[in-house]
């Protein structure tokens, strides 16, 4: 396949209508088009409509993913349910972009591969990474951290510029942020680099009596507002906002984090620690591949011994019996030949006798010189003239 894009798009808090629905059909007869998605691929061509202006009008959540690499994930989510000051940080030109509109957020993510391995089409990306929409608006950031880690990896990001807030939780990532790590190409060892400073993530369910704490303290209009706000049928986004405001309320006097004293790391200090531990990796995964050879060949060596005790006092059998499959003039005859012709020089080089061993080899092959077949397998054999 010479080409392949693929676009998928999902509507999370409301259906599509059908006069949205006959709306998309006109730009893609192709398309599969239900109230709640729209997905289509091409391998030749390209799409006619603009994803952003799709998603600013319909949907919440957009995946795309092209065979030279180019993978773009986008997900909106209401203002109120975002602390766009805290994610603005995690921006990137080429990573992630935020886009504002109404009252509403599109969080841009994308990211390029210098050498596209094409292993997988698009489908089944945006199924594993939709949730976190609802991560995100809870108030979990990793996500975001992710992508600048994605940009950085791509030199995207300025080796002098300091590395946004870490958050959380970066060496427990759930399979949705596992999903975006890979979908985003971000290099195992820089992760592994940056979650070294990344703090437990917090319960997904917090103490209900510091969250009741938490609430009693909210002003008496707000409260009757959020609860106005659950009557009119938003349960999933004030539960998502309060979670967030929740959690930024208890970071907010929780000790600073080593990485938050000394300033941030840089770009180019995090690329130089992965490229070391990178390096580790490397040396470690080598020793071990060595040790496996060598003990591998100790076992071989063992099974051999053993089966050349076997043949102790055979040979002039095994002679006769490389006689007949040499006349039998046929490739695996040649093969079990060549076989029983090692065993015999085995047993020659272990009994002291490799001379009179090879004064008959080289008799067998004078006799045989003519078929070439079996004089070739000798010598690859390392049973050539000497």
């Amino acid at each position: 396949m010479s080409e392949y894009q693929y676009y998928e798009f999902q509507a999370i808090d409301r259906p599509l209508s059908r006069d949205e629905m006959a709306e998309l059909r006109r730009l893609s007869t192709r398309a599969t088009i239900t109230p709640t998605s729209f997905t289509n691929f091409y391998t030749f061509g390209d799409f006619k409509g603009d994803p952003l202006a799709l998603m600013e009008r319909y949907f919440d959540a957009f995946v795309y993913v092209a065979n030279w690499g180019s993978r773009r994930l986008m997900l909106r989510l209401p203002q109120t349910l975002l602390d766009l000051s805290r994610i603005s940080l995690y921006e990137a030109e080429g990573g992630l972009t935020l886009h504002w509109f109404g009252d509403q957020v599109i969080l841009d993510f994308n990211a390029d591969a210098e050498e596209p391995d094409w292993e997988t089409a698009g489908e089944g990306w945006l199924a594993a990474l939709v949730p976190l929409r609802a991560d995100i608006a809870a108030g979990d950031l990793r996500a975001l951290y992710l992508s600048w880690l994605s940009a950085v990896r791509c030199g995207l990001v300025d080796e002098e510029a300091l590395e946004p807030p870490v958050p959380p939780g970066l060496g427990s990532l759930s399979a949705g942020l596992a999903a975006l790590a890979e979908f985003l190409y971000v290099d195992e060892d820089l992760l592994a680099v940056a979650a070294a400073v990344s703090g437990p993530l917090p319960p997904a369910r917090p103490p209900t009596d510091e969250v009741a704490a938490w609430i009693g303290a909210l002003p008496e209009a707000e409260k009757n507002t959020l609860l106005v706000r659950l009557l009119e049928g938003s349960p999933t986004h004030v539960q998502a906002e309060l979670l967030r405001r929740y959690r930024e309320a208890q970071a907010r006097t929780a000790a600073p984090t080593p990485v938050a004293e000394a300033g941030g790391r840089t770009a180019a200090a995090l690329l130089e620690a992965a490229e070391e531990r990178a390096e580790a990796r490397r040396r470690e995964e080598a020793a071990r591949e060595a040790a496996e050879r060598a003990r591998r060949a100790r076992e071989e060596a063992v099974a051999r011994a053993a089966y050349l005790d076997g043949l102790v006092g055979q040979d002039e059998r095994l002679w006769s019996q490389v006689e007949r499959l040499v006349e039998i003039r046929q490739p695996d005859s040649y093969d079990q030949a060549v076989q029983l012709l090692r065993d015999l020089h085995d047993l020659a080089a272990r009994a002291g006798t490799a001379a009179a061993f090879e004064s008959r080899l080289s008799d067998l092959r004078a006799r045989h010189a003519r078929k070439s077949t079996f004089v070739d397998r000798l010598g690859r054999a390392g049973l050539a003239a000497r």
